[in-house]
């Protein structure tokens, strides 16, 4: 009885570990499907590894970024900005004579009415200017006082030039207190001392017994002119 149930104990282990065996025996799978399988699997594999290495390459950036943020703070540290220095100009003090320019005692004078350049006085002691002139003759053109006078352009031992001018008015000039005053025509003329332009009135009158043919006073060089007395021809001869 023994031996029956020993037989019949060893016979269902070898069923049990035969049945066991059976099931855990895989099932055989074809090419194509196990390629697709190995495929998927390396997809899967190489889409984990791009998602890792983007999110790295991310990370790398802005730690990068960070770095040369801070490289440029501890620049600034080491350098500081450099004051910069604003000059301010000076501001020099007004010139007393303005925008006067200065005149010597003597200078060239150009009158365009005359065409001609003369060594002249510039007197402050004289009101008015003058123009040697010789042979003065009035006369009237067109209802207006014209008059008719000649002058040495050329020096007193040329032959002097006859000019015609219109009269803008007369004056009374009184040279010394016991004499009396002559009436004088006055007629507008433009000069030009060196590169300054002006005009003015010149009164006719023969000056042969003074040095100088033309003479300015201080009607002309008001607003426009100081004298320097101690120079002479300061400005060059037109």
């Amino acid at each position: 009885m023994l031996k029956q149930i020993i037989v019949l104990t060893i016979a269902t282990a070898l069923v049990g570990c035969a049945a066991t065996n059976s099931a855990d025996k895989p099932q055989p799978i074809d090419v194509a499907t196990l390629g697709a399988s190995l495929n998927q699997q390396r997809a899967d594999i190489e889409q984990l590894i791009n998602t890792n290495q983007q999110s790295q390459n991310q990370s790398i950036a802005a730690l990068s970024q960070q770095i040369d943020t801070l490289a440029v703070a501890v620049a600034a540290a080491q350098h500081p900005a450099e004051e910069k220095i604003v000059e301010v100009p000076v501001e020099c003090k007004a010139s007393p004579i303005g925008d006067k320019f200065v005149l010597g005692a003597v200078e060239h004078v150009f009158i365009d009415e005359i065409k001609a350049s003369f060594e002249t006085r510039i007197d402050t002691g004289a009101e008015s200017s003058s123009l040697d002139a010789h042979n003065i003759i009035l006369f009237e053109r067109d209802g207006k006082q014209w008059v008719r006078f000649d002058v040495f352009t050329q020096g007193s031992d040329k032959t002097p030039q006859t000019f015609e001018s219109k009269v803008e008015r007369f004056v009374r000039i009184k040279q010394d207190s016991d004499e009396k005053s002559d009436r004088r025509p006055v007629i507008h003329a433009h000069l030009q001392i060196g590169k300054y332009k002006a005009e003015t009135d010149l009164n006719l009158v023969d000056r042969s017994h003074l040095e100088y043919q033309l003479l300015l006073g201080r009607k002309f060089m008001q607003d426009i002119a100081v004298v320097d007395v101690a120079q002479t021809f300061i400005h060059s001869k037109k």
